[in-house]
Order: structure tokens, then sequence, then C-alpha cells
């Protein structure tokens, strides 16, 4: 029997296609669905304010694509938590008939965010490969690029591209089966089929499930497990698919070489096709991917908001958008314009203000000379060897060394093109120092409290 919380997954995929994703991941998306009370779908709200608003402004989206769902579906009731439990009673109550047409979705592994295609995938410098390889693959799923693995850091864009490879190919393929899941849901059903193995054939339907798709997706592997039963079961469903040329994606936030449980013969099967990385995208390119955002909710934002957001978040785009969805709400929920830089400050006030600036190797450089007031930049990286010029800049090297994960070889090219054996000299020399010297454990504090800005 369908669920209603199956049920309303197939509704948001509705829903999601008829509003902006700002409207989306503002008001619908934290909607919980309780029950279908009376023929009406029941919404729980997490506060008053967020219920008087998707009353007032989404109700007939809501209510019109539970009945494309539900077609004796009556309307939708939204609720906050003290009238939960009148309703929850009626949680596991029969929902009657069902549009089986669009219940697209029977699993939430299946489902594709309608919001995420290539289109709207911003390209710049840190995943123009990764953004090719996807498209090679929505385009010809099996054929190239077989399989493709693609890492990098949270909030980068994997799951967007995974989200518009699945689009694409239902758009141009509809009759190809795909499937989206996570390794940690791979990993819990395997263990569930496994404990029913003995009274059903449930082995036999978990296998058949995963072998039998066209186009297989796996986001964070890197969670697999250790247990053997778990990666030999990825590796059997693995060549089960390869060798039918089935298309395989993996996403990971680290290279295949660096996930720690993975077991050698699966390592290598994800190296055997192409392995694309997304790193941190730079200033233009996040100030694009906001301007894109801006323009998909119609506004229209100054570029310097753009530019402060994007200074301000600058390791994950996820963050900086949802830092932009603050300020629009805000603007929205006092009724302000959204350039208005007090509405900026107050929707930012609490938003990483006291966050630790970004310690590089010129800013320790800086901070050492301003301790020791005789000493400048060009003393500390030239080759005089005076003891007023030695003691500051060895004190640098071992700064650097500590706060800093450089290779020894570009530090000492910083340091006026001296060998790496020299700095590892210096690093070992200090590092003795301060841990049994008062005086120069005193300055190391001194000078990282100024680094810090404490």
């Amino acid at each position: 029997m369908i669920s209603t919380t199956q049920v309303w997954e197939n509704v948001l995929i509705e829903i999601q296609a008829r509003v902006t994703a700002f409207a989306y991941e503002s008001w619908i998306e934290g909607l919980v669905p309780v029950c279908i009370y009376e023929d009406n779908v029941v919404l729980l709200c997490e506060n008053s304010a967020k219920k008087r608003v998707v009353e007032e402004r989404y109700i007939d989206v809501i209510s019109e694509s539970c009945k494309k769902v539900m077609p004796h579906n009556e309307g939708v009731l939204f609720i906050l938590e003290e009238e939960r439990e009148k309703y929850e009673k009626y949680a596991n109550a029969d929902i009657g008939e069902i549009n089986s047409e669009n219940i697209i979705v029977e699993e939430t592994t299946c489902s594709f965010s309608p919001k995420c295609t290539f289109d709207n995938f911003i390209v710049g410098k840190s995943n123009e490969f990764a953004a090719a390889a996807s498209k090679a693959v929505a385009q010809n799923p099996g054929t190239k690029y077989n399989p493709l693995f693609i890492y990098g850091g949270v909030g980068l864009g994997k799951t967007h591209l995974l989200n518009a490879i699945g689009n694409h190919i239902r758009k141009t393929n509809p009759k190809l089966r795909c499937m989206n899941i996570s390794c940690e849901r791979f990993t819990n059903e395997l263990i569930e089929a496994l404990r029913g193995n003995k009274h059903t054939d449930e082995m036999k339907e978990f296998r058949k499930r995963y072998r039998s798709v066209d186009v297989l997706m796996i986001d964070d592997i890197q969670f697999i497990a250790k247990t053997v039963s778990t990666q030999e079961e990825l590796f059997h469903t693995f060549n089960d698919l390869y060798y039918k040329d089935k298309q395989i994606i993996i996403c990971s936030d680290r290279p295949p070489q660096e996930i720690a449980p993975l077991e050698e013969r699966l390592r290598t099967r994800f190296q055997g096709g192409v392995v694309a990385d997304i790193s941190e995208p730079d200033l233009e390119t996040r100030i694009a991917i906001l301007k894109s955002e801006a323009l998909a909710e119609k506004q229209n934002i100054d570029d310097e908001i753009l530019k402060l957001i994007a200074n301000k978040v600058t390791t994950n785009i996820r963050e900086m958008k949802g830092v932009l969805t603050k300020i629009i709400c805000y603007s929205q929920l006092i009724c302000k314009n959204v350039n208005d830089m007090e509405v900026v400050n107050s929707a930012l006030k609490d938003y990483n203000d006291d966050k630790t600036e970004l310690v590089t190797i010129d800013k320790i450089v800086d901070c050492v000379c301003k301790y020791y007031p005789n000493v400048t930049k060009k003393d500390i990286i030239g080759k005089k060897k005076t003891k007023e010029i030695v003691e500051p800049r060895q004190m640098c090297v071992y700064l650097v060394t500590e706060l800093l994960t450089l290779p020894l070889l570009s530090i000492g090219q910083y340091f006026g093109g001296r060998d790496h054996t020299t700095i590892m000299y210096t690093r070992d020399k200090m590092a003795d120092l301060v841990a049994n010297d008062p005086r120069y454990a005193a300055q190391a504090k001194d000078i990282k409290d100024m680094i810090f800005g404490k």
C-alpha cells in the first residue's frame, strides 16, 4: 500500500515544476506530511509565520498538485505542532484511489530534482571537465566515460550534475531505467535483504532491482561500509552492469585512492573510467552562479551585493545560495527592497561575522614584521644573515610550516629560493626552541594571536 510520505514525494515533484526554486526551498520543502484526513492532505508547518505564508500564497498550487496524484483529493490542511497529535492517528488510514500515471517516484531513490539541469549549471574553470563529462554521459549513457567518477568538496555541485544527468536521460531516453541512490541507502537495503534472506528470496529481489537498471548513480561512496558483504555485493553489481554496457556514475568527496575502507578491486574499477574533480569556484564563477540564481527568482540584485555574498562564502556553493535565499526571503518578509543594505546586513548579521580571516603566508610574514619592528618583508625573504634578521626569519618559517600545509619546496621558494632541507632544518630547530624555551614560546604565542586577531 502506498504511504502518505510516498504520495507527498510525488506531489513535491509536481510542485517543483510549478514554483521557483526560492519558493520551493523557502516554503514548500520543509512541510511534513502527517496523514490523509477526509480526503485532505494534512501538512505540518514549523511555525505560524510559515503557515500563514503557505496558506496565503501556495495553497492553490499545492492543492492542484495533490489532485494530480490523488484525483479524489479535496484540499490541504496546514497544522502546527500542537495540533499534530489530533491527526497522527489517521497516519495509516487507507489513502484510496491513486493516479498511477502520476506516481513517478515509487521510491525516493529514483527521483531527480527538476530544478537541477545542465542549463542552470554554471560552468567555470573549477568544474568544466566534470560538466563536459557529465553531458557526454547523459547524451550517450553506457557508451563512453563508463564509469564516471565525480569528486569534490561539500556543496560544489556534484549532486546537481547527478540530477542533471538523470533529467536529461529521462527527457531524451524515457524508456531507460535510472536509479539515483546514496551509498548509505544501498548499504541499508542490503542489510535488510540479508536479514530476510532466511525466510524469503529478498536477496534475489535486491539483486534484480539493482542489476536491471540502465543507469546506476551512487552518491557519497566515501561512506561505503567496511563490511565484506557490502563491498562484495557492490563489486558484483558493478561488474554485472559494466559488462552489459550499463552506465555507472559515482560521486564522492574524495578521489578513489583516498577512500580508506575501499577494497582494491573496487578502487581500480572506479579509476578505470573517467575521474573528474570539482574544485572550489573562483570569485567570477561564484558571482555568475549568484546572478543566475537571482535571475531565476526574478530578483534584480546589485552586483556589489552579489560580490559581498561571493566573498563571504568561498568554498560551498550550496551555502552561498542559502545566503542569497536568506536575503531575498528577509526582504520579502519585511516588505523592503532586496538591495537595501539595512536588509542585507540584518539578514547576514549572524552569518560568520566572527569568522577568522583566511591565514596566508603573506599574512604571517606581515605579522612577524609587525612583531619585530626593525625587520621588513624584504629582510625576511632576503639573503642577509645578521642576528636581527635571522631570528625573525626562522620564527616566520616555523609559523608557516605549522599553520599552513604548503610543500617545503614552495616555502623555500617564497623565502628567497632556499631549498627544502634548509626549511626543514629551520622548522625543526624553531619547534624545539618553542617547546623548551619560554622566551620563544611567548614570541610564537604573541605572533599567533596577531595572526588570528586575538
